[in-house]
C-alpha cells in the first residue's frame, strides 16, 4: 500500500478513510473461499497480522496447468504483506493462483509492522531468497511479481543486479517509485539549499536508507537505471495513476525499453481519483493485474467502478 515518502503514517492514514467501499469485484458463481478485504481489514492487519494475509503463502499449493507460475506479492514502503495486500491476495487466490508474499526491509524503527525502510539492495537480497523459497516449493520454474510503490522499484535491482531476470515471467509493478521522487519537489529544493545532504544523514543514521535511496537523483537511482530500464526476459507492466503524490512526478514511475507495458488509469477510467496508495483496493487496477497475470488480452478495459482511496 503506501510507499516512498508519506505524509503520515500509514497506520493513521487508512484509520482517517475507514469506512471507504472494497474494490469492486466481479459476481462469482461460488462464494469466495478468501473473501478480499478492504480499508478496515488493512488497517487491522497492519497491526494484528503483519506477515499473513488472507489466501497468501500455502507452501503446499501446486500451480495449476491454468495458473502455472506462482505471484510473489512485493509489499510497498511503510506498510506490510498483511496491509498491502488484504484485497489482491485473496482475489489472486480466489482465482487460482499460488499466491505467495513476504515482508522486508526491517529496521530498528519498523516495529516488526512497518517495512520497506533498510538498504533496498539488501531487500532485493531478500527477494532472491524468498523466490527460490517459492520456485522450490512450488516446482515452478519461474514466478511472477507484482509490486506497489518501492515493491515495485525493488524488484528491478533483483532482476538486474542479482540474477534473476531468468526466474520471472511478468513483474507488474503499481506506482512504482522508478526513478526516484522529488516528494512535489521537496528533494530538489533541498539540494538547491544544500540541505538535503543533512536530512539523509539523519535518514540514514536512523534506520531509513531505503528513503534515501528512492529520492530522484539518488546515487542509488543513478546506478540502477544508469544502463537502461530493463533487462531481457521478463515481461514489464507499470500501472499508474496521474493522481500520483507520492511518486511525483508520476510520469517517474515509467519505464523505457522493449517488453513493457505503460498503463495510466486514467486512460482507461478517466474519473478514477485513485491515488498513489489508493492503487491497493482500486477495482480497475485489480481488473489489470488479473488481466496481465492471466488472459493479458489486447486492448483490456476494466470495469470503470470500486475506485480506490484518493490519496
Amino acid at each position: 500500500m503506501k510507499s516512498s515518502f508519506t505524509r503520515a503514517p500509514a497506520a493513521a492514514a487508512l484509520a482517517s478513510l475507514l469506512g471507504t467501499a472494497a474494490v469492486a469485484a466481479p459476481a462469482r458463481a461460488v462464494a469466495d473461499k478468501y473473501p478480499p478485504g478492504d480499508v478496515g481489514t488493512s488497517l487491522v492487519n497492519f497491526f494484528n497480522s503483519p506477515d499473513a494475509v488472507a489466501g497468501a503463502n500455502d507452501w503446499n499449493c501446486k500451480p495449476s496447468p491454468e495458473h502455472s507460475t506462482p505471484v510473489v506479492l512485493v509489499h510497498a514502503t511503510f506498510v506490510n504483506l498483511g496491509t498491502n495486500w488484504s484485497v489482491l491476495s485473496p482475489m489472486l487466490a480466489n482465482e487460482g493462483y499460488c499466491v505467495f508474499g513476504f515482508n522486508y526491509g526491517m529496521t530498528q524503527l519498523s516495529a516488526d509492522r512497518i517495512g520497506g525502510l533498510g538498504d533496498i539492495a539488501a531487500s532485493a537480497k531478500t527477494l532472491d531468497a524468498f523466490v527460490g523459497k517459492v520456485l522450490a516449493a512450488t516446482g515452478a520454474k519461474q514466478v511472477d511479481l507484482v509490486g506497489h510503490s518501492q515493491g515495485g522499484m525493488m524488484p528491478n535491482y533483483y532482476l538486474k543486479r542479482l540474477g534473476g531476470a531468468s526466474k520471472v515471467r511478468t513483474f507488474v509493478a503499481l506506482a512504482p517509485s522508478n526513478h526516484g521522487t522529488t516528494v512535489l519537489g521537496i528533494v530538489d529544493l533541498g539540494r538547491t539549499l544544500n540541505l538535503l545532504g543533512f536530512a539523509n544523514q539523519v535518514l540514514d543514521e536512523a534506520g531509513a536508507p531505503g528513503l534515501v535511496q528512492q529520492e530522484a537523483g539518488s546515487d542509488f537511482q543513478n546506478a540502477l537505471f544508469g544502463d537502461g530500464d530493463t533487462v531481457p526476459g521478463p515481461r514489464y507492466v507499470v500501472i499508474e495513476t496521474r493522481n500520483d503524490i507520492v511518486v511525483t512526478p508520476y510520469t517517474n514511475a515509467w519505464l523505457k525499453g522493449d517488453g513493457i507495458t505503460n498503463i495510466l488509469v486514467q486512460d482507461q477510467c478517466p474519473d478514477d481519483y485513485v491515488g498513489h496508495v489508493g492503487m491497493f483496493n482500486d477495482s480497475p487496477v485489480m481488473q489489470d493485474v488479473l488481466n496481465q497475470l492471466g488472459a493479458n488480452a489486447p486492448g483490456f478495459k476494466p470495469t470503470c467502478t470500486g475506485y480506490g482511496l484518493p490519496m
